[in-house]
């Protein structure tokens, strides 16, 4: 393993043939935080906050998956969701982890739940936040990302779709992002999730079958901010009818950021859940 600082510390560890970045922190437990996707994404952005505080529990470790962040890029890979299984699990095997609990936000929730569908036993526990579930229609907040090209400007308006108040943009979310959108295949992941968005009408997309998701053994905390204008929130309200072992929190006055715009909550909510 090697480290670098191009976004906070580091840590570089060969998985899935694939050179991939992460962070870590703490001891105990394996608990692996699932970033979204969205211009800019990686997981320092996503997780940077809440590492240290979940390091205090529990031994928390966050990758950047193929095709977003730092981690590298495969020339003509074709990224899905058994690519993106394979690779988390491929993560999971080069650090010698058995068995984890996933944190996952938006894209990372889906990951969640189509690695613990296809593997139960690695996982013992999920929580989802802004998850998507069967099929919705591309909301403007996955469109401005979709169409996203690399500026300061571009990159803020995007950002604003995020959050339930867009003054919780900071300067320093929009550089973070934007140094990292400007990573030479950046928009690949992004692009190869999504579908390409119509010209006129709505633009369908699918999230986990709900056939699939009824087949979730593993206890299921889902988080989801009632004002998500990303993914909306009636995908929350699915899940929690679908998993059988699920609860569900609905946070007024929140988009889709639930682990930084209602912070204290979803770290006593996912302490609990996780027996922290």
């Amino acid at each position: 393993m090697t480290e670098h600082t191009s976004a906070g510390k580091a840590k570089v560890i060969r998985a899935f043939d694939t050179d991939t970045n992460y962070h870590d922190a703490g001891k105990g437990h394996p608990v692996i935080l699932l970033h979204g996707s969205g211009p800019g994404v990686s997981a320092w952005t996503n997780w940077k906050r809440i590492l240290p505080v979940l390091g205090e529990y529990f031994h928390v470790l966050a990758p950047d998956m193929a095709g977003f962040g730092f981690t590298e890029r495969k020339a003509g890979a074709a990224y899905d969701i058994k690519y993106w299984v394979k690779h988390l699990l491929g993560f999971m095997d080069a650090l010698g982890i058995a068995k984890a609990s996933l944190v996952g936000n938006s894209f990372g929730g889906s990951l969640a739940l189509a690695a613990a569908a296809r593997f139960g036993d690695r996982f013992d526990r999920l929580v989802l936040m802004g998850t998507p579930c069967d099929r919705f229609m591309m909301t403007p907040g996955l469109r401005v990302g979709w169409d996203y090209t690399p500026s300061r400007e571009n990159m803020r308006v995007a950002m604003s779709h995020f959050p339930f108040d867009p003054a919780s943009i900071t300067d320093e979310l929009v550089e973070d992002r934007y140094q990292t959108s400007l990573i030479p295949g950046a928009q690949e992941g992004l692009r190869q999730l999504l579908a390409k968005p119509n010209e006129d009408g709505d633009t369908p997309l699918s999230g986990m079958p709900e056939a699939v998701v009824a087949t979730i053994a593993q206890p299921t905390l889902v988080l989801h901010g009632r004002e998500d204008r990303v993914i909306p929130v009636e995908m929350g309200i699915k899940l929690a009818r679908t998993i059988p072992d699920a609860e569900l929190h609905i946070f007024g006055k929140c988009g889709h950021w639930v682990q930084s715009e209602r912070q204290a909550d979803f770290v006593a909510l996912t302490l609990r859940h996780l027996g922290g």
